[in-house]
């Protein structure tokens, strides 16, 4: 079973630099070490299946990010740590959400399975609130 657990939520003020964190377990070594992780996030009022996903990378780190999406967002992994992380630059009021990690092992272009939300392994999420 694939541990995932966030952390660096909280309130922050518009303009700020926030860095989320992630601790997964059980996700290396498995049958062919392949494996996606990427950072969703959750608007208020929305649905778990209207997640946007925000940036992925696979175990050969290999970095993508949505497409409507500007220059702010930063996914790194630490596989030594088994830690992953999303620094979010000049943080703006829209940027207001839960923020989710995620992973997946089926083998295709992670940008994909985040496009066609195919991601299966979810942490509990860690809020982010942006005020000015």
């Amino acid at each position: 079973q694939v541990g995932l657990v966030e952390s660096g939520g909280g309130s922050v003020q518009a303009g700020d630099t926030l860095k989320l964190s992630c601790t997964f377990t059980h996700l290396n070594g498995r049958t062919d070490n392949h494996y996606c992780m990427g950072w969703f996030r959750q608007l208020s009022g929305k649905d778990r299946v209207e997640r946007d996903g925000i940036a992925v990378i696979d175990s050969a780190g290999r970095k993508q990010y949505a497409d409507s999406l500007e220059g702010r967002f930063t996914i790194s992994q630490d596989i030594t740590k088994n830690v992953l992380e999303l620094v979010v630059n000049n943080l703006e009021s829209e940027d207001t959400a839960m923020y989710y990690c995620a992973a997946a092992t089926e083998r295709n272009d992670c940008k994909v399975l985040m496009q066609t939300h195919a991601f299966t392994m979810w942490g509990q999420g860690t809020q982010v609130t942006v005020y000015s």
